[in-house]
């Protein structure tokens, strides 16, 4: 890097890191601290990023950051939705359209993603694309950050991947599919009819599998607010537990968090879950 606009990228993430205390993103603010923000290495853990590649952003020196990284210093960093474009701007990225792995998840999300690290939780979008897991729903579900392109919908994997089911039981694998086609018919429909992205996905899957496009013939539309799932856990059996919804005002979001169900040993079970963490969990989704 090296122009004006990287030299500023760099001033604009120290001043981002400045106003932020620890206690917003949930680190300890520890007696010696010299700063009243973030330190580079804290913004770095939070990101993903190594501490010198994140340094030389600062500097603006080294080399242009990918879409993936910018959408994690934007996470990281709790911008807003004008302040993430600006950063994609600064690194000569293009500004990413809603939905997709790099999309902006909003501040307030993040927030209350903080204050509930004792319950699996995640946001997701309308189309089932994960934005940002928890510990515990990484856990719970696997971790979900690794996937691009059209597989990075839970939908389109659950009709395409036969692995992407392992998630579920066998015995609920027809609920959940019709569940997920009339929830992806309700979030097509809310969506601006310009939009192309669930156009594309639904063109894809009816092409691709015979059971999607059955259940798309129907025309049942539904929007998932809370369910109550079973899921397979590779060291502790069958989890069963209630997912929750919370929509953002346009509907293109959802943080969804897990609490035990009723009248089952759930609760134990996520006990053990937060004492196992990330051992031995299989990749899926929600």
């Amino acid at each position: 890097m090296g122009s004006a606009k990287y030299t500023e990228l760099g001033a604009f993430l120290r001043s981002r890191r400045d106003r932020i205390r620890p206690a917003d993103v949930g680190l300890p603010a520890g007696p010696r601290r010299r700063v009243p923000g973030l330190r580079r290495e804290e913004v770095a853990q939070l990101a993903g990023a190594s501490v010198d590649y994140y340094n030389e952003l600062e500097r603006g020196a080294g080399s242009q950051p990918s879409d993936q990284m910018i959408a994690a210093l934007a996470r990281a960093l709790r911008l807003t939705a004008d302040e993430r474009d600006y950063l994609y701007r600064l690194a000569d990225r293009p500004v990413p359209a809603p939905g997709g792995v790099t999309a902006h998840v909003h501040p307030g999300m993040l927030d209350l993603i903080q204050r509930m690290p004792s319950t699996p939780a995640q946001v997701i979008t309308d189309l089932h694309v994960t934005l940002v897991q928890n510990r515990l729903a990484v856990a719970l579900l696997g971790d979900q950050s690794g996937f691009r392109g059209p597989r990075a919908s839970f939908v389109h994997r659950w009709f395409t991947e036969p692995e992407a089911r392992l998630l579920y039981p066998e015995a609920d694998h027809a609920t959940q599919s019709r569940a997920f086609v009339a929830d992806l018919r309700a979030a097509a429909a809310r969506r601006d009819a310009k939009d192309t992205e669930a156009a594309s996905m639904i063109r894809t899957l009816l092409q691709a599998s015979p059971e999607f496009a059955a259940l798309w013939a129907e025309h049942d539309v539904a929007f998932r607010r809370d369910d109550r799932k079973r899921i397979r856990h590779p060291a502790l059996g069958v989890v069963e537990v209630n997912c929750l919804n919370l929509f953002s005002e346009d509907g293109r979001q959802r943080l969804l968090w897990f609490t035990p169900a009723l009248g089952t040993d759930s609760a134990d079970l996520l006990d053990l879950l937060a004492v196992l963490g990330t051992q031995d969990v299989v990749e899926s989704g929600a």
